[in-house]
């Protein structure tokens, strides 16, 4: 039995697999101790069981299972002999490593580098992020000043050892960085990753002293130093808050059912075991966004459409990433990443996210100016309507301006308190005429900064949106996604089943994935390549016959024209000198086929499949949704009232066609259209809505 838990800022989603059919579970996040939130849940569900809390702990999870598909005949010889070690498998998609950057609230890191190179990780690379502001300040290093120590060694670029760390040494070191108090200690030597002996002997030794130690040949045993020195100091400044939080969770899952294997999603859009999430929680810093890519992939593939651009709008945040499947395997990783302002080079889904999401607040400025985030509500105290916040934001404006109904919230569980909502926003008004002012400009403001971020995932790199598809998901992503698409020229959306738990459909849905790599600055000859494939991928099929999988290998690699300074990330194939060629051509407008060609970095991908999540196909009907109309309501679009119909979507059947405006409501999202977009149910009961 797998459950996929996504946490957010607001919300905890669930989605688990019951008689065949997938299951949504929502609720409120818990942020001071968001386990607290997934115990909640799963007693939830397994109430659902009729399993009483007294004897869960004694039933093995596969028991569970089998009494979730309504079997409540004897124990099989497998669920007995399975006991406490039963499949039940917990898939987590965390944030407790996003957040920990975002506050800076992670652990005392020590930071062991070459003698010479200790401010590396405060030099940084030179570019500024205002080009023209003289004046700006960047954020301090993770690593104080005082916390960063030499060792007396030095290897070459070809990994050759020139000099070796001596014992007294590496005495001294110990006992400076012993002064210092670490919670967490990363070792990072130069060129440490053509050959690890030196750095080997620096963890040997700093290990006694009982703090986590993070090694850069293990992590990122690729070049450039400013990068892999700040990927391995960020995995260190996570390690103890992420290693207590998987282990309470585990402890918790023990306690309360019995066991159950727990599993993490990583960046890159892979599942990994929770003790490689401990060991490098880096790893997981976008997990739950990278869930939300793969499933709207999943689900857009699915409804035959290749070229998507995701667009997921939570509480706190939005989320979006290109995907063009006719130039690409699926979604695609980036080992350059930006998160919270620091460089994190291990794989990570291409995802950008800005600061706008249903809980996101409004507020007049000291010039008078509206502003709509960063700044959330989040769970506690939350949006106005929820009953305990007292300053406006975006999802107070859309049950102002009747865009949520208050009945229908949470399939009808919750109701949104509309008047206290429209009460708080007369007060902060300003000089605005009215209530719906404030909420038309509280919208208008949330959508161009999530305009603005779709503009820089396709615009800005050389894709033209109307050439893609909108797959709009998360809690509040299907209320703004048709406005979006119209100011982009996206001619449709797509909003799948359970959208407002798609992140965690997507984490049900992936494989488990291990990514290797390697610095090698080679020429094209596959013969001196070969070697290095063959070695990550005994380490990777080692690594997964002790988890007891099976993995498939991938093989990618990192090529530029001689003389460049980056690189583009290829499929190893027969011709992948003249795909280079192309990508660099789609990239940068030209190739030089002339020009030598090197590979900097082989890549290796371990994956294992997982058990597929069935959607079934439906016999398409010709109809107009009437019988899922259950009320009228007054909605505002661009400043006029009109009266919509609100849909109640697990009553519209695959076949149905209505159009604008109306209001489609459902347990775990609110879709609006606005006037002049028809939608149409397909036969997996997605909403595919022409925008014009």
């Amino acid at each position: 039995m797998r459950i996929a838990v996504d946490t957010g800022g607001t919300f905890t989603d669930c989605v688990y697999l019951r008689e065949g059919k997938t299951h949504v579970l929502k609720v409120f996040s818990t942020p001071a101790n968001p386990a607290e939130a997934i115990v909640g849940a799963l007693r939830k569900i397994s109430t659902e069981y009729q399993v009483p809390s007294t004897e869960r702990k004694q039933i093995p999870p596969l028991r569970l299972a089998a009494l979730a598909q309504g079997r409540n005949d004897k124990p099989s010889k497998d669920e007995k002999s399975l006991g406490k070690n039963g499949r039940l498998e917990v898939r987590h998609g965390t944030t407790v490593g996003t957040n920990t950057l975002l506050e800076r609230k992670g652990a005392r890191v020590a930071f062991v580098t070459t003698e010479g190179f200790e401010d590396t990780i405060a030099i940084g690379r030179q570019a500024r992020p205002r080009l023209y502001d003289w004046f700006v300040n960047p954020d301090p290093p993770l690593v104080a000043s005082e916390l960063r120590f030499g060792a007396a060694e030095r290897t070459s670029a070809t990994g050759e050892i020139l000099k070796s760390p001596s014992a007294e040494n590496l005495r001294k070191l110990v006992e400076a960085v012993a002064a210092g108090r670490p919670e967490a200690i990363a070792v990072s030597l130069l060129f440490s990753f053509a050959n690890p002996k030196n750095e080997q002997a620096v963890a040997e030794a700093v290990a006694k002293l009982g703090a986590p130690v993070s090694l850069s040949h293990q992590i990122l045993p690729e070049f450039r130093e400013y990068e892999r020195a700040s990927t391995v100091v960020v995995n260190a400044y996570l390690a103890p808050k992420m290693g207590r939080y998987i282990s309470e969770l585990q402890a918790a899952l023990d306690e309360e059912f019995g066991g159950g294997g727990l599993q993490v999603m990583q960046s890159s859009g892979g599942i990994v075991s929770s003790a490689m999430a401990a060991r490098e929680p880096v790893r997981t810093v976008l997990s739950g966004p990278a869930g939300g890519v793969v499933g709207a992939y999943a689900v857009a593939r699915m409804a035959r459409f290749e070229k998507i651009i995701g667009f997921d709008m939570g509480g706190t945040s939005t989320d979006v990433a290109l995907v063009d499947g006719g130039q690409s395997e699926g979604p695609c990783t980036s080992n350059e990443s930006l998160v919270a302002g620091l460089p994190v080079s291990v794989p990570m889904l291409d995802i950008h996210t800005v600061g706008a999401g249903g809980g996101s607040l409004a507020r007049f400025d000291a010039g008078g100016a509206l502003r709509v985030g960063p700044q959330s509500a989040g769970a506690d105290p939350g949006p106005i309507c929820y009953g305990r916040g007292t300053e406006p934001t975006v999802t107070d404006a859309n049950l102002a301006l009747g865009r949520l109904d208050p009945d229908f919230f949470l399939g009808g569980q919750m109701s949104l308190d509309e008047e206290r909502a429209r009460k708080y926003l007369a007060e902060s008004k300003g000089p605005l005429a009215s209530v719906e002012e404030l909420a038309a400009g509280i919208v208008r403001l949330a959508e161009a900064a999530m305009e603005k971020a779709i503009r820089v995932i396709s615009v800005e790199r050389g894709h033209d949106p109307r050439d893609f598809t909108l797959v709009s998901f998360g809690g509040a992503g299907p209320l703004h996604a048709c406005a979006l698409a119209r100011a982009l020229r996206i001619p449709r959306v797509l909003v799948p089943q359970m959208p407002g738990a798609l992140s965690a459909l997507g984490i049900l849905m992936s494989d488990v994935v291990k990514d290797y790599s390697r610095t090698v600055m080679l020429g094209v000859e596959t013969a001196a390549l070969e070697r290095h494939f063959r070695e990550l991928e005994q380490r990777g099929a080692k690594e997964m016959r002790v988890e007891g999988l099976k993995g498939v290998a991938m093989r990618y690699v990192d090529v530029r024209y001689a003389g460049q300074g980056f690189e583009l990330n290829i499929p190893f194939t027969r011709d992948f000198v003249k795909r280079f060629h192309e990508a660099h051509r789609r990239r940068y407008g030209y190739a030089d086929e002339k020009r030598r060609v090197e590979v900097v970095n082989v890549r290796v991908r371990m994956v294992a499949g997982s058990e597929p999540v069935p959607f079934a196909k439906k016999k398409m009907t010709r109809g107009s949704g009437r019988q899922a109309v259950v009320k009228q309501r007054r909605v505002v679009f661009d400043g006029r009232a009109s009266r919509a119909p609100v849909y109640d979507r697990a009553k519209l059947r695959p076949g149905d066609r209505f159009a604008g405006p109306a209001i489609v409501a459902e347990y775990s999202a609110t879709t609006v259209l606005p006037p002049g977009c028809r939608a149409r149910v397909d036969e997996r009961e997605n909403i595919v809505i022409e925008v014009k």
